[in-house]
């Protein structure tokens, strides 16, 4: 469950994204001169720390992009060169937003996800009011009963559009461009308004292991 306030931001979330996304390295030819919101999904940290968000946009070509963040009250240690900005929140103070390939949290929950068939938090608003509209839907392709390695410190590397992070038990891949075949692999699937056809949003594989099973 996703505890959702009605609070104002400042920078928005969709003009960082729309600084910080032209700079990085797997944005590399697509054209980045707009990027609109498509919808976003939430994990849920079980300690109920960190703020773990997962955003879908569309470039000024027609690509659609992944791009996970993560919030924190403080910064992460150790991982300054992750941290993207700072935003002020009118009920919780002031977020330090990260990049996710980069955040243990959001790691252990991604792998989690994938490998248990795991699907995204669902919302729960702090206040009274309308609630949005949701057209992200995401699992995992694994399977409940899955045994789930520790994550340790992250390797972090840009291959074309993708970020490879590998965690020590496991490689994981955050495709910022969404693939169209699962193929036979532990997976992060999902769907979103104008997408009908399941999308690749990430991969693990088990050190060790052909498939990641």
């Amino acid at each position: 469950m996703a505890l959702i306030h009605r609070a104002t931001i400042v920078p928005t979330k969709i003009d960082l994204l729309r600084q910080w996304v032209p700079l990085q390295p797997w944005a590399t030819g697509i054209d980045v001169g707009t990027l609109e919101v498509v919808d976003a999904y939430r994990f849920d940290d079980p300690d109920g720390e960190v703020g773990l968000e997962s955003h879908l946009l569309r470039a000024a070509d027609g690509t659609i992009l992944h791009v996970p963040l993560t919030y924190r009250s403080a910064p992460l240690p150790g991982a300054e060169t992750a941290l993207i900005t700072t935003m002020e929140h009118s009920v919780l103070g002031t977020r330090h937003v990260h990049d996710a390939a980069h955040d243990p949290v959001y790691l252990a929950t991604l792998l989690r996800t994938v490998l248990t068939g795991g699907t995204q938090a669902t919302f729960e608003y702090a206040e009274p009011g309308p609630e949005r509209t949701v057209t992200a839907l995401v699992h995992g392709t694994g399977q409940a009963d899955a045994d789930v390695p520790d994550v340790h410190a992250p390797s972090v590397d840009t291959r074309g559009t993708d970020t490879v992070v590998d965690v020590g038990t496991a490689a994981l891949t955050l495709h910022h461009v969404p693939l169209d075949d699962p193929a036979d692999r532990h997976a992060l699937v999902g769907t979103w308004a104008g997408r009908a056809h399941p999308a690749v949003l990430a991969t693990a594989v088990l050190h060790g292991t052909e498939h990641g099973g």
